[in-house]
């Protein structure tokens, strides 16, 4: 199918509340269990590989607590940037993201 094509299903504008908080669940668990599994690589693994994982998680499980906040607030799927909706296919792949692709570069 060619980028051109135009596309025959219709996608929702904006994740529901459910769905995002579903989506949002999911990577809390995935980051916790990534967490679990870090701790448990024990002494043997470069501690500061470990400590660097670990802050990364850290870092995406904050962002993961934010995002239920915005659910919450209402401005869940809104951009920080430029406060446009950031595209559904975007927050299905990155639930917890605040940031449009254009945005997040032009942050970066």
């Amino acid at each position: 199918m060619s980028l051109d094509t135009p596309r025959t299903e219709t996608r929702p504008e904006r994740l529901t509340d459910h769905e995002a908080r579903q989506r949002l669940e999911h990577e809390r668990a995935s980051r916790l269990t990534q967490l679990q599994a870090v701790d448990e690589a024990g002494p043997d693994a470069g501690e500061q590989l470990m400590s660097a994982q670990k802050d990364t998680i850290r870092r995406v499980l904050a962002e993961i607590e934010a995002a239920f906040g915005r659910v919450q607030d209402g401005t869940y799927g809104s951009c920080r940037g430029c406060s446009r909706a950031i595209p559904v296919e975007r927050l299905e792949i990155l639930p917890y993201t605040s940031w449009c692709v254009p945005c997040q570069r032009d942050a970066g």
